[in-house]
């Protein structure tokens, strides 16, 4: 089971003193694992962009569709966020260098940090991934290796690149920073609403950090009194590729677990994780807050992002886009309400995608 940071916390940390301190995820240092701020290796990672998206809404009769641009981080995607944090305590630490299984974002953001910190970085990702995640991990002088299958073959090669343990694995949920970074999304969520929760949030899960450090975020939240503890939290909808649905299949009943589950790439490199470690903490989380999660085909991924470039001038990555396709899904099965307060995470920037989405490009 991985390892969850906890801290101790009450009521009487006001809010007010968020009012002014900087624009990042680092403005909520009290509920942050980094002991001394010297520590902190940042790029200006977090407080991204809370976007309404009106004309897509009214098309569709959505009067409160909301859309956080995690693509506006560093590196542009929300793996800045954890990867951030994880390098951040592992040079707190003495750490000389880190070693990753990537799907492609979070390659390029530990490569990103590690070269701030000045660490060794090794990152190990298919050879299918598009070439713009390759290439920006190399000028950030990382050593890239390509591996033939998806991110849990990756993980099996890291594990004999790094047999005697001389690099901090920071694998998805192998050690307990990540997390830290990812759960902010869910402190901002909350801060740039006014305290205000959706209803729903749609989240892309391939791993699943994301989801369960923004759950977590909401409970801590409430432990500080600065939300309600009776507060009705969203449900929360993890959304996943038909290509590649472990925890989909899990959640329907067809297997146990994930453990066993073999995937095909999809369009959405983020989706394409076979056997997420934290397939139970995912399913916590949706049970824990009356939600559910789904597959979305590749079809529906490329129409959604289109829509949302040409109705929005956002080009959110596929992972982003499924999220669309899925609110609409959700609403035809009359699970959501279109006049519920509905926000989609957008994880990352489209445009390292191009090379998966030009095959489907119209004039």
């Amino acid at each position: 089971m991985p390892l969850l940071a906890q801290y101790t916390l009450s009521g009487g940390l006001d809010k007010q003193i968020l009012l002014h301190r900087e624009g990042t995820m680092w403005r909520y240092q009290e509920v942050l694992p980094v002991h001394n701020p010297v520590h902190i290796i940042s790029l200006g990672e977090g407080f991204t962009p809370m976007l309404r998206l009106n004309r897509l809404g009214a098309a569709h009769g959505f009067p409160e569709l909301w859309l956080k641009d995690e693509g506006k981080n560093p590196t542009g995607s929300f793996k800045a966020r954890g990867l951030s944090m994880a390098i951040s305590k592992a040079h707190e630490y003495g750490v000389e260098g880190c070693i990753i299984p990537t799907a492609g974002n979070a390659g390029v953001a530990m490569a990103a940090y590690c070269a701030k910190a000045g660490m060794k970085a090794t990152v190990v990702m298919p050879r299918h991934t598009p070439k713009a995640f390759q290439e920006e991990c190399y000028w950030y002088g990382a050593d890239v290796h390509l591996i033939d299958g998806l991110i849990n073959d990756c993980a099996a090669i890291v594990q004999q690149l790094n047999a005697n343990k001389q690099w901090l694995d920071v694998s998805t949920l192998k050690e307990p920073y990540r997390i830290e970074g990812k759960k902010t999304m869910g402190y901002e969520i909350a801060e740039q609403l006014s305290w205000q929760l959706p209803d729903v949030i749609l989240y892309p899960a391939g791993g699943g950090t994301g989801l369960i450090g923004i759950w977590k975020a909401f409970r801590e939240m409430q432990q500080l009194g600065w939300l309600p503890a009776s507060a009705r939290l969203p449900r929360m909808v993890a959304v996943q590729a038909e290509n590649c649905q472990p925890l989909v299949d899990t959640w329907l009943g067809r297997q146990q677990n994930a453990k066993q589950y073999t995937g095909k790439p999809t369009l959405a490199n983020g989706l394409a994780v076979p056997r997420p470690i934290g397939e139970p903490l995912m399913l916590n989380v949706l049970h824990e807050s009356q939600g559910l999660t789904l597959g979305i085909p590749e079809s529906d991924m490329v129409d959604s992002v289109r829509e949302i470039g040409r109705m929005e001038g956002v080009f959110v990555a596929p992972e982003g886009a499924a999220l669309w396709a899925a609110a609409r899904q959700l609403v035809q099965r009359g699970w959501l309400l279109p006049t519920e307060k509905i926000l989609l995470l957008n994880t990352g920037n489209g445009q390292k995608y191009l090379d998966n989405l030009r095959s489907f490009q119209t004039t």
